[in-house]
């Protein structure tokens, strides 16, 4: 099926005499051929994959530091950062995660100026806010970030998962609140936690093997663990894995996870965590929790075809009294609502309580009485109230329209926090009375006024015919006043995985853009979800094409219309729309002038041989597999790197602390293209140290995205990013 031959070392003195300009580090070839189902593909760069080489560290920091060289003479940038913190600036408090437990509200909330947020709590709703753990101050000369705060039953400790420079890797420690000091209890490394157990004696979090994310099996075989409060770590129980109970069959690859819920707290719940949207989950009486082999039974199977209705619920369907809810796409493209008995599950004969409508069912919020169902036309939100009592399903009327998140922090009531956002319009956060259907101003968020520029955004949402006919949403943002006559730069940014969809949200960073005379389109293509289940499957695996096919459609549009013209266009994609932007300009290199790929995973064939990979096998395939591995082929930019071709201009990004996508994923790209391409356009890599996929550190945030919108708007053209004189 599959053999790996090294046939010789090349090392590249020059990446070519046509780059007189851009005198980059050297990258030696070493071809390697790895043969699958008798198809050989070719790698130059496979040598790149082993960052514990100190040659390969070497060639990083070198190419950092010609990127970070090359940006620090562009103007415009450092003016982007300002005016990023200008308008940070402006918003007052900011409250996020908030959770309820008794009377005492826990929340992360973050000042202007702050770089992270901080953990506060109130002992009710009007007493003042005391501080409980500030990351900045925790540790010195580390930068961290809090990725959870899971508060025990009894709202007396806090499980705190927090990580250094962006890796996403939690150290556990747990914080007596009346004390305010920290318990003994450590784990110095783990994938996560998952909450509390209902006597709030332990707690359960994700065990891996390796923290490295450098290494390529060290998530294999995760477990759940159980720490008890006043022990060792070393010594926690494996609660539940594949070495636990093997005759589940859990593969290697994906996260068993435990999970409780308040609203069913007769039993325990557990599941098999992928990239796959089909939930598989099992259950057993919470009797049997600390039994040493609980009998678990199925709750359902990834052939019921159920998805996660919320992330809030542990990948759970909702339980109200006896029944269990949940969303499906069986028989219901566009999902529908169905419920069954939580003793006795049969969803082959659910009851449909909510049908399939012509909008995308999304997800659902409970509360004591409701479920708020949140639909999708495609790009905005709908709300409706279902009551399991009477069967109803009333729609609920937004202040305006937008993307609308849900929230309710005290399911013992049937109050609602309700956020809404817009492309050009800043986010609002309501209360939403759900027994009188009534908005009003939350208590929590302050609406921000920005400047009057940021007032004369105009949005433009059409369709664009796709190479095979099928009609693409495409969303244009641009400023009032905007000619069509082709002069203007042209900024496209889009994803198209998982069934994720490019929703509409007011956004600093990019709206500091169209402020000056930037057009920004965000192309809804296919993979994600705006369109329903059958949208996110057209670009999937074998169709993955479809993804870049229709960016590249939406780039002639916004050409035609005239919008802009090629010169001035550039593209983004990010993490798996990497996928996206890697393919868009090896198959069109003309049609763009410029492109970002941010942590982008653009060389898919070895994805799945790093730490993250064999998680998303589900979502993109696998080199096992005749057909999936041709798929992955398509989707791989850097195979379809060709010499002497005009490439655009193009900045690869790597978090050095990446666990998602690891550096060497927009390395091998960077450095097929710099060996490659023929225009004299610049290719950087760029390397952030600081940083994994992401950090919540807003001044690594600026000035990572500082670097990416310079070098665009420098290639494209904007006059406010310039070389310096």
């Amino acid at each position: 099926m599959m053999k790996k031959t090294i046939l010789l070392a090349l090392v590249a003195l020059i990446s070519s005499t046509a780059f007189a300009q851009w005198n980059y580090p050297t990258t030696k070839k070493v071809e390697v051929i790895d043969t699958y189902f008798g198809v050989d593909y070719k790698d130059n760069y496979q040598w790149l994959e082993d960052l514990n080489n100190p040659e390969v560290e070497t060639w990083f920091k070198q190419q950092a530091e010609f990127s970070n060289a090359t940006m620090s003479n562009i103007s415009g940038r450092d003016e982007l950062i300002a005016e990023w913190r200008k308008l940070d600036a402006l918003q007052s408090e900011t409250f996020s995660d908030l959770k309820k437990i008794g009377q005492r509200i826990f929340f992360k909330k973050r000042m202007p100026g702050d770089k992270v947020g901080k953990i506060y709590y109130r002992e009710s709703m009007d007493s003042p806010d005391i501080l409980l753990f500030d990351p900045l101050s925790f540790k010195e000369g580390k930068t961290l970030s809090v990725e959870s705060f899971i508060p025990s039953y009894d709202g007396k400790k806090l499980l705190i998962g927090y990580s250094e420079s962006g890796a996403e890797i939690s150290i556990l420690q747990v914080l007596d609140i009346d004390s305010n000091t920290f318990l003994p209890d450590l784990i110095p490394a783990s994938a996560g936690a998952m909450g509390w157990t209902f006597d709030d004696s332990a707690f359960m979090y994700m065990w891996i093997k390796s923290a490295d994310n450098k290494d390529p099996e060290g998530r294999l075989n995760p477990k759940t663990k159980l720490h008890k409060l006043g022990t060792d770590y070393k010594t926690d129980v494996d609660f539940f894995s594949n070495e636990a109970y093997p005759n589940l069959n859990i593969p290697s690859k994906a996260y068993p996870y435990i999970s409780l819920s308040k609203n069913a707290k007769d039993y325990v719940f557990a599941g098999q965590g992928t990239v796959a949207k089909e939930l598989i989950l099992y259950y057993a009486p919470i009797s049997q929790f600390n039994s040493e082999n609980i009998e678990w039974k199925t709750l359902c199977k990834a052939t019921d075809q159920l998805i996660n209705g919320t992330p809030d619920n542990g990948g759970l369907p909702e339980v109200f009294g006896t029944k269990v809810y949940a969303i499906t796409y069986k028989d219901a493209p566009k999902y529908k609502l169905i419920a069954t008995d939580l003793k006795n599950p049969d969803w082959a004969n659910a009851e449909t309580v909510v049908a399939e409508t012509d909008m995308s069912l999304t997800g659902y919020t409970r509360s004591k009485d409701y479920l708020l169902l949140n639909y999708s036309d495609g790009i905005n939100s709908h709300l409706f109230k279902f009551n399991p009592k009477t069967k109803t399903n009333t729609k609920i009327t937004l202040p305006f329209m937008g993307i609308a998140k849900a929230k309710c922090i005290d399911t013992k009531t049937n109050d609602f926090i309700i956020d809404l956002t817009s492309w050009n319009k800043p986010l609002t956060e309501f209360s939403f009375d759900a027994d009188t259907e009534k908005f009003t101003a939350s208590p929590w968020n302050t609406p921000v006024t920005y400047p009057a520029e940021y007032n004369d955004l105009i949005v433009e949402e059409v369709e664009v015919k796709g190479h095979d006919g099928v009609m693409i949403p495409l969303s244009i943002i641009y400023k009032k006043g905007t000619k069509k006559d082709g002069s203007n730069v042209c900024f496209m940014r889009s994803y198209g995985a998982y069934g994720y969809s490019m929703e509409p949200y007011f956004s600093t960073l990019y709206n500091a853009l169209v402020t000056k005379d930037v057009v920004y389109a965000v192309p809804h293509v296919r993979g994600g979800g705006e369109k329903s289940e059958a949208w996110y499957k057209a670009g999937f695996k074998t169709t993955k094409p479809n993804t870049w096919k229709d960016f590249i459609s939406c780039a002639e549009y916004l050409i035609e219309e005239g919008f802009t013209q090629s010169s001035k266009l550039s593209g983004m994609g990010t993490s798996a729309g990497g996928i996206l932007i890697s393919r868009a300009i090896t198959e069109r290199p003309d049609l763009f002038a410029a492109a970002i790929n941010n942590v982008g995973t653009s060389n898919k064939m070895r994805g799945e041989f790093s730490a993250n990979g064999p998680v998303n096998v589900p979502e993109f395939g696998t080199v096992k597999d005749p057909v999936e591995a041709k798929a992955l082929y398509e989707m791989d930019g850097m195979q379809h790197v060709v010499d002497g071709v005009n490439y655009p201009a193009v900045i690869n990004i790597a978090g050095w602390t990446d666990s998602r996508v690891v550096a060497w994923q927009p390395g091998k790209f960077a450095a097929a293209l710099q060996n490659a391409t023929a225009s004299n356009k610049p290719v950087l890599m760029k390397v952030n140290y600081d940083n994994g996929h992401f950090t919540e550190d807003r001044e690594v945030t600026w000035a990572n995205f500082a670097d990416q919108f310079a070098f665009v708007m420098w290639q494209t053209g904007h006059p406010d990013f310039q070389v310096k004189k």
